[in-house]
């Protein structure tokens, strides 16, 4: 949860912003292809090092919402599995099937360059 460093390592999530505090809202800015999207997710969960919670919406609830978690489970002694999980519900979720497969990549960029990163600090 070293937000501060993500713009040096996440290809997908360039910046947060805000306290990881359950209660709290954050702010995220992700890239999708070439945009630039903010997002003003909701802190749902947060354990140090274990887990990050988060839920969204676009505009009121019901209509596009998303919660999404990061998890690190550990495996072993010098091992961890990272685990990310996201969730969609609302009226609009059936129409925004290209945006979601965006999202998906985007994130699959990110697992990629956080498995760069941490193999190199090894």
């Amino acid at each position: 949860m070293d937000f501060e460093a993500y713009q040096q390592w996440n290809p997908f999530i360039r910046k947060i912003d805000g306290v990881a505090k359950p209660g709290n809202r954050i702010s995220a800015q992700m890239h999708l292809d070439n945009r630039r999207m903010m997002l003003h997710p909701d802190v749902l969960a947060v354990k140090p090092e274990k887990e990050l919670r988060w839920s969204g919406h676009l505009y009121v609830p019901g209509i596009f919402d998303g919660e999404h978690c990061f998890i690190i489970e550990p495996l072993n002694e010098n091992q961890v599995l990272f685990i990310q999980h996201e969730k969609f519900n609302g009226l609009l979720v059936p129409f925004f099937t290209s945006i979601l497969a965006v999202t998906r990549n985007g994130f699959e960029e990110m697992n990629r360059a956080l498995k760069e990163r941490s193999e190199k600090e090894k």
